[in-house]
C-alpha cells in the first residue's frame, strides 16, 4: 500500500478468500468424486467466474488437501505469493460448514471485530464465498453440506507481523480477507478497512483515547511524548479523512493525530487524502500563515515560491516563528470541523527527526 503506483494498467488479482474458495472447491470435489480436477472454476459476488490452477493436491485418511497460490495482480500486497492451502473433511450431519484455522492463520483475542473471540480469523465475506462455492457443488453432487473446513497459509505468521493484526487482536497468522474475492492494485478500501476495524477493536475493549498517526516516524515520535497501549494506535497513513468521517459516527472522547509538517499542513488547508500524489500543499496559502505568524516580507515571499513546505518550516524556525503550532491549530479546528464536537483533539507536528515542532490542544 505504501509503495509507489506504477504507471499504465495493472493487472487484478484474488483475495486469500477466493484463493481458500478454489481450493475447499477442489477439496470437496475430491471427496464426492475420489479425484482431485487440475483447475477449478469459483463464483463471485458479482458474477465473476475465475479460474484457478491447483498447487498441491493430497488425499488421506478422509480428508482432502488442496492448495492455490495466491496472484494478487500488481498489488503490492504481502500475501502475493504465499500457498493458500485448504482442508476439507465431511462432519456429522446437522452440523453445517465449520471453519478452523490451520498454521499462519490467526484467531481472534479481542471483542471489536466481526468475529466472535476464539474464531479463526476468516472474515464474514470470504466464510459467505466458500460457503456458497461448496454449496453449488454439493448440490451438483447431491450431497449434504456438513464439512469441516481447515484453512492454513504456511508462513503466515510471520507474514502477519507486517500487519495490523496484533493491535486488532488477531493472534497466531493471517486474516483470510475479501469482500469481492477481488484485489484491485493499490486500493484504498483495505487500508480504510483496516482503519475501521482499528477504531472498532479499541472502542469495544474501553479505549476511548485514540492516537492516529500519518506513518511509523510519526508514531515513534509520539510515543516517545505520550504513554500509549498499542490497541489505542492508529495507522492513519494518508486517510485522514476516512478514519475522521467514521470516529463521527463511532466516537471517541479523546483524539490525538501526530504527523509530518507537509502531511498536516495540507490538512490544516483543508484535504483529506493527504498522498503526495492526490494532495498539494498550498503555497500561497502557507505563506499568509507565515504572515500570520509575525514574518517580514522577504519570508513571506520567499514562501510563495518554496518547492517543499519544509523549506517554509526552515523559514520560519530561523526567525523563530510558531508557524508549525498554526498549523497544528489548523488541523485541529480542521478534524474538529469532520466530527462536529464532542471529542477532545490534540495534535502534534514532528519535523524528520522526530522532534515536537508543533502542537495544539
Amino acid at each position: 500500500m505504501k509503495a509507489r503506483k506504477p504507471e499504465g494498467t495493472l493487472r487484478r488479482g484474488w483475495t486469500t478468500g477466493a484463493c481458500a474458495a478454489a481450493a475447499a472447491v477442489a477439496a470437496l470435489k475430491a471427496l464426492l468424486s475420489g479425484h482431485f480436477p487440475s483447475n477449478v472454476t469459483i463464483h463471485l459476488p458479482r458474477g465473476q467466474k475465475p479460474n484457478f490452477t491447483l498447487f498441491e493436491t493430497q488425499m488421506l485418511n478422509g480428508v482432502a488437501r488442496a492448495s492455490v497460490i495466491k496472484d494478487a495482480g500488481d498489488d503490492p500486497d504481502i500475501t502475493h505469493g504465499a500457498e493458500v492451502v485448504v482442508e476439507v473433511r465431511f462432519a456429522n450431519t446437522g452440523n453445517g460448514i465449520t471453519f478452523q484455522a490451520g498454521e499462519g492463520v490467526g484467531t481472534v483475542t479481542l471483542p471489536g471485530l466481526p468475529l466472535p473471540l476464539g474464531e479463526p480469523a476468516i472474515n464474514p465475506a470470504p466464510r459467505q464465498i466458500i460457503a456458497d462455492n461448496l454449496r453449488r457443488i454439493a448440490k451438483e453432487f447431491d450431497s449434504k453440506l456438513d464439512l469441516i473446513v481447515r484453512i492454513s497459509i504456511p508462513g503466515g505468521e510471520i507474514l502477519a507481523e507486517k500487519t495490523m493484526n496484533g493491535r486488532l487482536g488477531i493472534q497466531g497468522g493471517l486474516s483470510i480477507l475479501g469482500t469481492t474475492g477481488i484485489v484491485i492494485p493499490y486500493s484504498c478500501a483495505s487500508w480504510i478497512n483496516s482503519i475501521h476495524r482499528g477504531i472498532d477493536v479499541a472502542r469495544a475493549n474501553g479505549i476511548d483515547h485514540l492516537i492516529a498517526a500519518t506513518g511509523s516516524s510519526s508514531e515513534t515520535a509520539i510515543r516517545n511524548q505520550l504513554e500509549i497501549l498499542d490497541i489505542a494506535l492508529i495507522d492513519m497513513g494518508d486517510f485522514a479523512g476516512g478514519m475522521l468521517k467514521y470516529l463521527r459516527s463511532h466516537p471517541v472522547s479523546r483524539l490525538t493525530i501526530a504527523g509530518g509538517f507537509a502531511k498536516l499542513t495540507k490538512f490544516a488547508q483543508g484535504n483529506m487524502d493527504l498522498h503526495s500524489g492526490r494532495s498539494s500543499v498550498n503555497f500561497i496559502r502557507l505563506a499568509e500563515t507565515l504572515e500570520a505568524a509575525g514574518a517580514n516580507l522577504d519570508d513571506i515571499e520567499a514562501a510563495r515560491q518554496a518547492n517543499t513546505a519544509m523549506a517554509v518550516l526552515e523559514i520560519a524556525s530561523r526567525s523563530r516563528l510558531p508557524l508549525a503550532d498554526l498549523i497544528a491549530a489548523g488541523a485541529r479546528e480542521t478534524a474538529r470541523a469532520i466530527l462536529s464536537g464532542g471529542t477532545e483533539i490534540e495534535v502534534f507536528i514532528f519535523d524528520r527527526q522526530g522532534c515536537k515542532v508543533g502542537h495544539a490542544i
